[in-house]
């Protein structure tokens, strides 16, 4: 069983950076691809980025050349670093480890993009 527990979140002003962080435990972390996913209200969850156990990463378009994620394996950590911050950003933030058959979610942290 992996524990996921998101950080970093909070209110921002458009244009503005945000770093999250998610802390992984309870398994063994190089293992697993890992992903953020958001989900505004009103509206489906949806990837925002994902890296997968050798460093190859993909992003949703809408996040392209602004957002990067990076995982630290020592460190059992992925990161999602947000610049040039949007309101359509706004949205809960989850953190998901994949591997096989096996998922698992965090808790989800707020984020919010507003002036």
């Amino acid at each position: 069983q992996v524990q996921l527990v998101e950080s970093g979140g909070g209110k921002v002003q458009p244009g503005g950076s945000l770093k999250l962080s998610c802390a992984a435990s309870g398994g063994i972390f190089s293992r697993y691809a890992m992903g953020w996913y958001r989900q505004a209200p009103g509206k489906q969850r949806e990837l925002v980025a994902r890296i997968s156990r050798g460093d190859n990463t993909n992003y949703a378009d809408s996040v392209k050349g602004r957002f990067t994620i990076s995982r630290d394996n020592a460190k059992n950590t992925v990161y999602l670093q947000m610049n040039s911050l949007k309101p359509e950003d706004t949205a809960v933030y989850y953190c998901n480890a994949a591997f096989l058959t096996l998922e698992y979610w965090g808790q989800g942290t707020q984020v919010i993009v507003s002036s």
